[in-house]
């Protein structure tokens, strides 16, 4: 079902500031649906093998460390060309540049503390859900 997954996390800020059910609310409302999730913590070890292709940006170590301060919701969703649908509904990486009512808008705080993460392409969709779940198969 190539085109129909993404893949999202819900950062630990958001975690944390306690969003994790109107972000998924709002997920659902938005058309996507719920076909994996789980929380999980982090370590800073998996979060620089998951941001390795980030690792030579100046962020890198306060991206890592942001991302394994507390537990993510990891989740996989399906919808119609599911990656750019999803990046356009969350809004800009910056949440003050983002379109109001979006995801990151509503519950980021900043750049790097913008509320979830989405895949930017369907290859790395699939990767990153591989990297939560084991079988990525059954979608």
């Amino acid at each position: 079902m190539s085109g129909n997954i993404t893949f999202t996390m819900i950062k630990p800020g958001a975690v944390a500031d306690g969003h994790i059910g109107a972000i998924m609310a709002k997920i659902a409302e938005g058309g996507f649906k719920f076909k994996a999730v789980k929380m999980f913590r982090l370590s800073k070890e998996q979060a620089e093998s998951f941001y390795a292709v980030h690792s030579a940006r100046p962020f890198f170590n306060s991206l890592v460390a942001s991302m394994s301060s507390g537990p993510i919701i990891a989740a996989v969703l399906e919808n119609e060309n599911a990656v750019l649908a999803y990046r356009d509904f969350i809004g800009a990486t910056n949440p003050a540049d983002a379109k109001e009512g979006s995801i990151r808008k509503l519950y980021g705080t900043s750049i790097e503390s913008n509320a979830v993460h989405g895949s930017d392409s369907d290859e790395n969709a699939r990767i990153e859900a591989n990297f939560f779940f084991s079988s990525m198969e059954q979608f």
